[in-house]
């Protein structure tokens, strides 16, 4: 295990153009790997990817994560959603702008990220709606979903990537 030496002043500066973080993927290479085999488990055609779209914005914006959330508004636009849904994500609960599959799916994402003082975060009978919303595969790919995107947020969160910057123009080598 290769540390910093106590005595080694962390490297704090950077410019307006670069994450915190040197490239993620050259210090950790078998990151592109993991990253493709969780892009191919969301993507095996068993939940829409607007769904994963919008959980995973949700995710972003419980995290407080700018990076996050632009990059799957982005990524929603790209996917051709309308302006109204995307902006309707923050106060789903009470949007008309979304279906009972999408609402369990925003309501799972909320109880994985969010502490509930009085209980389970995903009690059975938020599972047992999501299970009446979703088969066994779907409701698979959709925790799969969720742990894709928390897979990403201590980049996000500790490496600190600029909004709207694409990893390639950023990421310092």
């Amino acid at each position: 295990m290769t540390t910093t030496p106590a005595s080694a002043a962390p490297e704090t500066e950077r410019t307006a153009h670069q994450s915190r973080l040197r490239n993620p993927a050259k210090l950790v290479p078998e990151l592109g790997k993991v990253a493709g085999a969780l892009f191919q488990a969301t993507g095996n055609g068993s939940i829409p990817k607007t769904t994963i779209g919008l959980v995973q914005l949700r995710a972003g914006q419980l995290a407080d994560s700018t990076y996050l959330t632009v990059l799957h508004t982005g990524n929603l636009r790209a996917a051709g959603e309308t302006e109204e849904r995307i902006s309707a994500v923050a106060s789903w609960r009470d949007a008309p702008h979304f279906t009972g599959a999408e609402r369990v799916a925003l309501e799972l994402v909320e109880a994985v990220l969010t502490p509930n003082p009085h209980g389970e975060r995903v009690p059975d009978e938020l599972y047992a709606r999501a299970a009446a919303h979703y088969d066994e595969t779907a409701l698979a790919t959709l925790i799969m979903a969720i742990g894709q995107v928390c897979f990403f947020l201590p980049l996000a969160l500790i490496g600190k990537p600029l909004p709207g910057v694409s990893p390639a123009e950023q990421w310092r080598d």
